[in-house]
């Protein structure tokens, strides 16, 4: 295959998704490939918005907010519509992370916390029993 273009294995293959998750992202017109039949072919500009949807899903975004991102690409103005709307949802997101990850500490410390005075009333139990 060409540099330019990529069949759906080698894009499953260089992203380790499945051909099932590049085909949804077709259907949410997230990315457009070259259709031969029943062959898909995908462009550098594809493969250049699937970067961008995986990055944009594992910091949380939805599928519409990345849509809505990829939807400001303008190479004319430099891109300063996009990453000004970027760096609006990425601080959204960022705060949110941080909230959680606040969350998660407390749950892990209190269990923690439990699972040492669980142990501690265990040797308890067995001191007890082999008294």
């Amino acid at each position: 295959m060409s540099q330019t273009l990529m069949t759906i294995r080698e894009m499953c293959d260089t992203f380790d998704v499945t051909p099932r998750t590049l085909r949804f992202y077709e259907t949410k017109e997230l990315l457009a490939p070259i259709r031969e039949g029943q062959k898909r072919l995908f462009t550098r500009r594809d493969r250049a918005r699937l970067k961008l949807i995986l990055r944009g899903k594992r910091f949380g975004f939805s599928l519409e907010e990345i849509r809505q991102l990829l939807d400001l690409y303008n190479p004319e103005e430099q891109h300063e519509t996009q990453l000004v709307k970027t760096l609006e949802m990425g601080g959204r997101h960022l705060a949110e992370l941080e909230r959680q990850h606040a969350e998660l500490e407390i749950a892990m410390n209190e269990l923690e916390d439990h699972l040492r005075w669980t142990s501690e009333r265990l040797a308890e139990l067995n001191r007890h029993d082999a008294a």
